[in-house]
Parts: structure tokens; C-alpha cells; sequence
């Protein structure tokens, strides 16, 4: 059984007002249960699975899926934008790459093919 991948960073809630919030979120990556899919749990438990090849593409230019959009705001930033299922609302992030860049470079490390042996 592998460890569960995690890590701890910050996202900032874009709202209407001139203010943002800063929102704990937990990403987390667990190879044995789905190793394509990593979770983003936010601060009151919203757990959001998102693609593993998405979050990486939103990185670099716009994709979405289904109620999820992301792209890149500027170098070091990633807008993520969640629809709430039956048009409940939506609610857009900014998180810094540097923390989601050390997330997913850890789950490539993690689901990586072993080494040729003898070499």
C-alpha cells in the first residue's frame, strides 16, 4: 500500500468585493485508489476531484471539465473555477503554481515506471 500524497497550501477565494480570501486547501493524491485523479479539499471539507492531466494542462493554458474551468494567470498563478452541481453557485480561486508544481511532481515521482534493472 503506498502513502497518500499531500500537500498544504493556500488558495485565495476571488470575490465581487475589492477584498479576497485567503481559503485553506489540501491537495491529496492516492496512486492505489485512482491514479489518475488527485482532490482538492478545501477549509469545510468541499472535496473536488479533478483529473490529474487537467490540472496539469490548466497550468499552462484554459481547459475545463464539466464543472470545472482553470487557466494560468500569468507565471505563478492558477485560476480554478468550480460550478456547484444544479447551477448552485460558482466560486473562483487563485492558487500559486509553486505549491501545486511540488504536488504534482511528487505523484509523477510516485507513478513513475521503476528503473531498468542491471543498469
Amino acid at each position: 500500500m503506498s502513502p497518500v500524497i499531500e500537500e498544504h497550501t493556500r488558495a485565495r477565494l476571488i470575490t465581487d468585493g475589492p477584498l479576497t480570501r485567503p481559503v485553506p486547501v489540501d491537495l491529496r493524491y492516492d496512486a492505489d485508489v485512482d491514479p489518475g485523479t488527485v482532490h482538492l479539499v478545501f477549509d469545510g471539507g468541499a472535496d473536488w476531484a479533478l483529473g490529474r492531466e487537467l490540472l496539469e494542462d490548466g497550468m499552462n493554458a484554459p481547459v475545463e471539465s464539466g464543472e470545472v474551468r482553470l487557466w494560468p494567470a500569468g507565471r505563478a498563478q492558477l485560476m480554478l473555477e468550480l460550478h456547484s452541481a444544479g447551477g448552485g453557485g460558482v466560486e473562483v480561486f487563485q492558487i500559486e503554481n509553486a505549491a501545486l508544481q511540488r504536488f504534482l511532481d511528487r505523484t509523477r515521482a510516485k507513478t513513475a515506471p521503476p528503473a531498468a534493472a542491471g543498469r
